[in-house]
């Protein structure tokens, strides 16, 4: 045989090993290998294989023509074939100064089948099963496929499923195989309770688990599904959320989860032990390390005297410490923080103890679960390599990450120690999760620039072919002409940098003021770098064309139509359309300041951003546009789940060159920036020489808000509603339209006046994304202004 022929033998056998996921235990009796002589083997022969070639079974026997043998060898050799994974019987028997090999092949899969599923297609049972079309059928991997398919129902909560397997022989060594599935009732989640709590209620903690009672909207929020598993992680964000609030003596007691037949749903019942609320009494650092300033150590440290005690802080703080200890050359130092309780006064001092530690070196990362999310997705997100020191801190902060990116269901990280004492191995598993969403939603809001009814489809991917991108594609409609197209892609590590580069192309049309048409197409490239954990840096660029008519009414040519225009609509709309269209060429950028703990429900953190936009690089807009915005969300009572927010807002836009500013770059009022007052409803106008009258815009605003959110106790907490009582002040003043046509009117309420409001507010975090309703008063308002004291639709937050 040629060398050719013995590599294509061994390759076929190569590639019918890599479908066995879990090779069949062998189980060999004595009977399995006949009265072996010690004696050389001249030839070997194989009979019974009708797929794999006997070359290939010679070749991975271990034996070899030519060779001298024993019993123990040739066990040996059976045992090599079993392992391949092809074959349920082995024998092999000695005919003199030759080997006699029997084998009986498994049949190969044709087709694998599934019947009566539902909650999971096709395709996703094929890959959550080892079997595959054309390889090796194997019981034992059909029996390791059914418990699969088993716990994979049970992450839905159909833990009463059964399933059936039928195999279909099709002669000529080849079956079918057909997965019955019968689905059975959806387990679902009722009562969530706590007993011992008395500092936060209860209702406050269950935003804290991610385990939901069951509800009319829970096929589209989750979390009402049981598992061991989610208890388990629901014990430890309790943990975490308390120890982060000063409870260093928090534990939980118990946590109990009781299936009730009759009703189909489990309790869940979680024993708290909260403990007393410390303090930080003393911040201590010592070090057997050389050249370590433990006294600036101390300075740059989260955790302060006169602090509340937060296990986060502590964890930054010997964050902070072991990379300044690794600035300093001692890779392998450890930093060890031990606490001191003083039980009377409730206080805890805080020694860091810095030693050289242990060295340990990553010999090899290994990552398992990902079917779909490709390694180096995951690899990015760990600041550590093969050769490197081993460090908790940054494994830590990995995991944070990965779980942050919402493509895994869960995520752990563990150490394996190797033969090196001085290496290990990290193994990363995840369990992946669903990162598509077809999305279908309708509405109707009160302000903007598009009013009323509105329908919406959008197409979204989170992990676009396990490439950790981002991509969405949505269309939109609503009523007067309103019409939108976008598309956003979004690669959240350009050129493997931890960099953020975003594109977005839009067309959007529809009617303002019912009275003309307004028509914006562009895009934009956008990158966001972090500087650190809490501090990100944006820059954008961004090119869009606006048109403005009148729907073809009048012509710009006529004098008789000019001077209908400017006698019907502002002459600051006049020149918009009779200009059109605008080219606006422009580069933003900014800071964003954010330590809001949860971004869909804030409680504590601050939000602070700032950006300026630069429009001249061509085009005919020219100006410098200044916003600031600061958001402070603070926890007023933990038991009763009370938050306040407190928010200040400015902006200012003044043109470059002699042009001036176009009247639709002013600022124009809106919910954000004061409630009670209709869009575009204060601030300086025009009114034509027919009486209507037309707000432009300001080039300043200044707001300000503050707002008390709670529960609604006669609410079920599964509907997502909380209230709010707020107030608002806000200005906007400025503008620099200049009349063009002769006795045009002038423009009015150029100076600043302010305007306030308050009211009250229903806020539902709906599966169709957060929305808000707001009923104001107005307090403080001018002749003029349009007042809208109820207004609805998506509350953006941030």
């Amino acid at each position: 045989m040629t060398t050719n022929s013995k590599f294509l033998n061994a390759a076929s056998v190569l590639v019918l090993k890599m479908g066995i996921i879990a090779p069949a235990t062998v189980f060999m009796s004595i009977a399995a290998v006949g009265e072996i002589q010690a004696s050389v083997v001249r030839s070997i022969e194989v009979r019974g294989n009708k797929f794999v070639s006997s070359q290939a079974i010679r070749d991975n026997m271990g034996i070899k023509a030519g060779q001298g043998i024993s019993s123990g060898d040739v066990d040996h050799a059976v045992k090599n074939l079993f392992e391949l994974g092809l074959f349920y019987d082995v024998k092999i028997n000695q005919v003199g100064d030759k080997l006699v090999v029997f084998v009986k092949e498994y049949e190969v899969v044709n087709q694998i089948l599934f019947q009566g599923n539902k909650s999971f297609k096709d395709p996703d049972l094929k890959r959550f099963i080892s079997l595959k079309p054309n390889e090796p059928f194997n019981s034992a991997k059909l029996s390791a496929d059914i418990n699969t398919i088993r716990e994979a129902y049970k992450t839905l909560g159909r833990n009463n499923v059964t399933v059936n397997v039928q195999t279909i022989n099709l002669g000529k060594g080849r079956v079918n195989v057909v997965f019955n599935v019968v689905e059975g009732q959806k387990t679902k989640i009722g009562d969530i309770t706590f007993k011992g709590n008395s500092v936060f209620a209860s209702r406050r903690l269950r935003d804290v688990i991610s385990t939901k009672s069951s509800g009319i909207f829970s096929k589209l929020l989750g979390g009402d599904v049981y598992s061991e598993e989610r208890l388990a992680a629901d014990e430890e964000a309790l943990r975490r959320f308390y120890y982060n609030r000063g409870y260093a003596d928090f534990r939980v007691v118990s946590s109990k989860a009781t299936f009730d037949a009759a009703s189909n749903k489990y309790k869940i019942s979680f024993v708290l032990d909260e403990g007393a609320r410390y303090k930080i009494s003393d911040i201590q650092v010592e070090s057997d390390v050389d050249g370590i300033d433990v006294q600036s150590v101390k300075g740059m440290l989260k955790t302060q005297p006169g602090n509340v005690y937060s296990a986060e802080d502590i964890e930054q703080s010997v964050a902070i410490i072991n990379n300044k200890v690794a600035d300093s050359g001692y890779a392998f130092a450890k930093v060890e923080p031990r606490g001191n309780r003083n039980l009377a006064n409730h206080t805890i001092s805080i020694l860091y103890n810095i030693e050289q530690g242990t060295r340990a070196y990553i010999q090899r990362i290994d990552i398992r679960g990902n079917e779909k999310t490709r390694d180096y997705v995951i690899r990015r997100e760990i600041d550590l390599n093969e050769g490197d020191a081993y460090n908790q801190t940054l494994l830590q902060r990995a995991k944070r990450r990965l779980e942050s990116l919402g493509f895994f269901k869960a995520v752990n990280i563990s150490m394996v120690p190797t033969e090196q004492s001085d290496q290990v191995v990290l193994v990363i598993d995840v369990v992946e999760a669903s990162t598509g969403d077809l999305s279908l939603s309708g509405g109707y809001t009160t302000g903007g620039t598009s009013p009323g009814m509105s329908l919406e489809v959008s197409v979204t991917e989170r992990n676009l072919g396990g490439r950790g991108q981002y991509v969405r594609l949505g269309l939109g409609a609503g009523q007067e002409k309103s019409r939108n197209y976008n598309l956003s892609f979004v690669d959240p590590y350009f050129l493997g940098y931890r960099l953020s580069a975003g594109v977005d192309v839009f067309r959007s049309t529809y009617r303002a003021d019912k009275a003309y048409d307004v028509r914006q197409t562009g895009g934009s490239l956008r990158f966001s770098l972090p500087i650190n954990n809490q501090l990100s840096a944006n820059v954008a660029y961004s090119y869009v064309q606006e048109e403005y008519d009148f729907g073809g009414e009048y012509d710009f040519d006529k004098e008789s139509d000019i001077i209908e225009l400017y006698g019907k609509y502002s002459g600051a709309i006049v020149q918009a359309a009779k200009n059109s269209p605008w080219k606006r060429s422009s580069i933003s950028y900014g800071l964003t300041y954010n330590t809001i703990d949860d971004m869909r429900s804030p409680h504590d953190g601050w939000y602070v951003n700032f950006l300026q936009e630069y429009a001249g690089l061509g085009g005919s807009a020219k100006f410098l546009k200044t916003t600031g915005k600061a958001m402070m969300y603070k926890t007023l009572s933990d038991q009763r789940d009370i938050v306040g927010l407190l928010s200040f807002g400015g902006g200012y836009i003044h043109g470059v060159g002699k042009d001036g500013i176009r009247i639709f770059d002013m600022f124009k009022a809106n919910t954000d920036m004061i409630r009670g007052f209709k869009y575009n409803g204060i601030g300086p106008r025009q009114v034509s020489s027919k009486g209507e009258v037309y707000f432009l815009g300001g080039t300043t605003y200044m707001n300000a808000t503050a707002e008390v959110q709670f529960p609604i106790p006669v609410v079920p907490e599964g509907f997502g509603l909380r209230g709010a009582l707020f107030a608002d002040i806000a200005t906007l003043y400025g503008n620099n339209y200049k009349a063009v046509f002769s006795g045009e009117p002038p423009v009015t309420n150029t100076k600043s006046a302010w305007r306030s409001s308050a009211g009250v507010s229903l806020m539902w975090d709906s599966p169709f994304g957060p929305l808000r309703f707001d009923y104001a008063w107005p307090i403080t308002k001018q002749a003029g202004d349009r007042l809208q004291q109820l207004n609805f639709g998506i509350s953006t937050k941030f």
